[in-house]
This record gives C-alpha cells, structure tokens and sequence, in this order.
C-alpha cells in the first residue's frame, strides 16, 4: 500500500470520526445549551492538555511570546466554538459542513494580510465561485435566514483567523501555550453563561460529553497519522468525506436530507477548494500553500487543532 492511499484511508477514518463528534454536538443541542456543551467538552480534554505538559523539556513557562496574537487567536477561538456548536444544534449538518467547507477559501484571502503571502488570479477565481456556493446555500431573499446561518459562516471566518494566527506564531509558541489560553478562555467565558441556561447533567449526557473527547483525540491522531503518511495533497481533500457522513448521519438519526440547492452549492464550495488545493500542490504555479500547510480540520474551538499536535510530535524547545 503506498503512503499516499494509506494516508487517505487515514484521513478518511480521521474525518469520520470528527464527524461522529459532530452528531453529539447536534444531539446533545437538542436538550443543553451551547454554553454548557462548550463548557464540559473543554472541561474533559484537560487531561489531553496536561498530558502534552508533561511531554514539554521546558514546561515551566506559559508565558505568550507573542501576546497580541495569542490574545486576539483566543477570541477568534472562543467565538468559533459558539458559533460552531450553536450551528451544529440549530441547522442539518450537511449545511453546517457546507459553510465551514469555505474556510479554505477565507484562509486563502486572509493569508495575504495576516501571512504576506500571495495568491494569484486563478485561486482569486476559487474564491469568488466558493463565495457564489455559499449564497446558494444562502439563497438571500429566497429561503429564511436564522441566526445559525450566521453562526456557521461566523464559524468558517473565526476559525480561518484563528488558523492562519497558528501559522504565523506557530513555530515560535510552545505547544502548551498554543492550547491552555484559548482552553481556559472559553471555560472562564462558558462557565460565567452558562447558568443563565443551565440544566443538570444526566448520566447519558456526561457519557456522550466524555465520549466527544474521546473521539476528538482518536480523530486528531488518525489527521496526524495521515500527513505523516502520505502528502498532503492527497490528504487534504478527505476532509470534505464529512458531507457524505453528513448526510449519512442526517438521515438515519435526525431525519434530515439536503435540498437540491444544498447539494449544489456544497458542490460548488467543495469544488473550489479542490482547485485551492489542487494549485496550492504544484510547485511550479506557487511556492506560498497556505491551505496545504493549515493541517487541521475545520475550527470547532475546542477540539485540539491537528497543526498543533503535530508540533507537539517534536521536541519544543
């Protein structure tokens, strides 16, 4: 088997998994709000967290390097996980995953302010078909527009920003720092919300919420196993697998199936950040591959960004 097949099939177990992560999130925002949810799923992955601690040489300064950043990547951190778990619990999955499948496309226009790097006119052209997918899931003036639409394309932008701040401080920051801020922020956040709506945790509830982070390790560890694998390239592109997981886990357990403007506008954002990636693995069109080199899943704001546990991989130093 080559690297690059079993590093798909990685992928593909990766991304199925996350995808599992998600159903809980949906189901569990049926009964519990988002605060509460948010609040306990970042509450269990400490011991993940406190794990990393101890693999660092030096683990006895958590101080930023980069302050700004960091603070600024917290925020955008916080405000993705709202907003992915509020649309995650109100809208079909399949059209939650449509918008956060444009996260590649903000990454790339994002890249040239945050990063400084350049992007030519054909993924100029990616972006703008990406954005025509996203109004016809939209369909503005057409179907009614709620506060999860807005939630999942907040998600998608927050969750870009926070990306690319990764990549920018990344090789500076230690991996403790890039992890234990935007945790104790959303809990600080979550837990001062989360008793205007809070309602008492059964048994089955805290079990899924344990399960959550159980699956979220085990995905970012098959993500990690991936790249390391096979190229990214070939990696990369399994991350759109979760619309057929989407619809999969939409029709057997919430009784829900896109409408043909879903499906073609997922389409259309889909296929557009295939031509992203697609530029973005030629060497001879660009050296600058911002999409390429955030390897992670799109932002939920809890869940341990693969980028950063791979660097965890390594000896920090």
């Amino acid at each position: 088997m080559s690297g690059n097949v079993k590093g798909a099939l990685f992928a593909l177990l990766g991304f199925g998994l996350y995808s599992a992560h998600d159903v809980i999130v949906k189901s569990l925002g049926e009964t519990y709000s988002t605060f509460q949810i948010i609040f306990f799923s970042g509450l269990l992955s400490f011991p993940l967290v406190m794990l990393l601690h101890l693999r660092e040489k030096n683990a006895d300064n958590l101080l930023p390097k980069h302050p700004w950043w960091t603070a600024l990547r917290v925020i955008a951190t916080v405000i993705t996980g709202l907003t992915a778990f509020y649309a995650f619990s109100t809208l079909p999955m399949a059209q939650v995953y449509a918008f956060l499948f444009g996260m590649p496309l903000v990454i790339t226009v994002l890249s040239i302010p945050i990063l400084g790097e350049k992007v030519g006119k054909h993924r100029w052209g990616a972006v703008i078909v990406g954005l025509i997918g996203v109004l016809i899931v939209l369909r503005p003036g057409v179907a009614e527009l709620s506060l999860g639409h807005f939630a999942a394309l907040t998600a998608a932008f927050c969750g870009a920003f926070s990306s690319l701040i990764v990549r920018k401080i990344g090789n500076d920051e230690r991996t403790m720092v890039l992890l234990v801020y935007p945790t104790f922020g959303s809990l600080i956040l979550m837990g001062l919300l989360m008793p205007f709506s809070y309602v008492p945790l059964e048994l089955a509830a805290l079990g899924a919420l344990a399960l959550m982070s159980i699956l979220a390790v085990i995905a970012s560890l098959c993500i990690i196993a991936a790249y390391k694998a096979g190229e990214a390239g070939a990696v990369a592109p399994m991350h759109y697998s979760q619309m057929i997981w989407a619809v999969i886990y939409g029709y057997f357990i919430f009784n829900e199936l896109p409408d043909l403007m879903t499906i073609i506008g997922s389409s259309v954002i889909i296929g557009s950040g295939l031509y992203v990636v697609f530029r973005e693995t030629r060497a001879s069109i660009s050296a600058n591959t911002p999409v390429l080199r955030n390897r992670s899943r799109a932002e939920t704001g809890i869940l341990p960004r693969v980028s950063i546990l791979s660097k965890s991989t390594k000896s920090d130093t």
